[in-house]
């Protein structure tokens, strides 16, 4: 049975290991009444950070999950793990390649019951994620679709990550993706920095996803919350 673990998901604070981050603020983050944190980040992630930040979280009740992008960075004790993939890249590595090197090594030892993959389409092009990953953004609606129904119909991924890091994205475009999904739980992200955003991006994906302006402004951060689960 696939993990559910994220299913009631509507708001989450992601934040990077690689970022510094106070006690006081990460308290206020933790107890906003965010749905869960999620821990990962595009460079930078190590496994000494990584078990930093998640004591730090575990003082709180939240909810807390990691990307796991690279097996060396592997820590247990997450509540979940989601295994990203870019649906949108030309690098085999990104899209299978690194999987199936992590699982050859380190298979036995994942918590297969608490891990699920995620199926990422990288839509902005100045993103740190699209520029390590080389993901072709340049692509109209209808590729986009077409992505979307790869990951959900013929990969069956439970998790589709549509993912416009550092701007915020096209709500009519998330809409047609979310209606055209069979059995795929829709994340957003990208560009979230108050919370009329918030709200329109709430109303087209099933878990929102606010990360950066947690580093820029904790107060939008936080009026996010009420924003997307009210």
């Amino acid at each position: 049975m696939i993990p559910s673990f994220y299913k009631h998901w509507r708001h989450v604070f992601k934040l990077d290991p690689d970022r510094e981050i106070d006690d006081a603020s990460l308290d206020r983050i933790c107890m906003s009444g965010t749905d869960a944190i999620l821990v990962g980040g595009s460079s930078g992630v190590t496994y000494e950070n990584t078990v930093d930040l998640l004591a730090r979280i575990r003082r709180y009740e939240v909810d807390c999950a990691f990307e796991l992008s690279d097996p060396a960075c592997g820590v247990p004790g997450f509540d979940g793990y989601f295994v990203p993939m870019v649906l949108n890249t030309p690098l085999r590595e990104w899209m299978i390649g690194h999987h199936v090197n992590a699982l050859k090594d380190f298979g036995h030892l994942l918590p297969w019951e608490s891990v699920v993959g995620q199926a990422y389409l990288v839509l902005n092009p100045d993103s740190t994620v699209a520029r390590v990953t080389e993901a072709e953004t340049d692509i109209d609606s209808d590729t986009a679709l077409a992505y979307s129904h790869v990951a959900d119909r013929l990969l069956n991924v439970p998790v589709l990550y549509i993912e416009y890091s550092g701007t915020f994205g096209d709500m009519e475009l998330v809409r047609k993706i979310r209606g055209g999904l069979r059995q795929a739980h829709l994340f957003y992200g990208g560009g979230i920095d108050d919370p009329d955003k918030a709200r329109l991006a709430a109303q087209t994906a099933d878990t929102v996803v606010v990360g950066n302006v947690v580093y820029r402004d904790l107060e939008a951060a936080l009026a996010t919350v009420s924003a997307v689960k009210n």
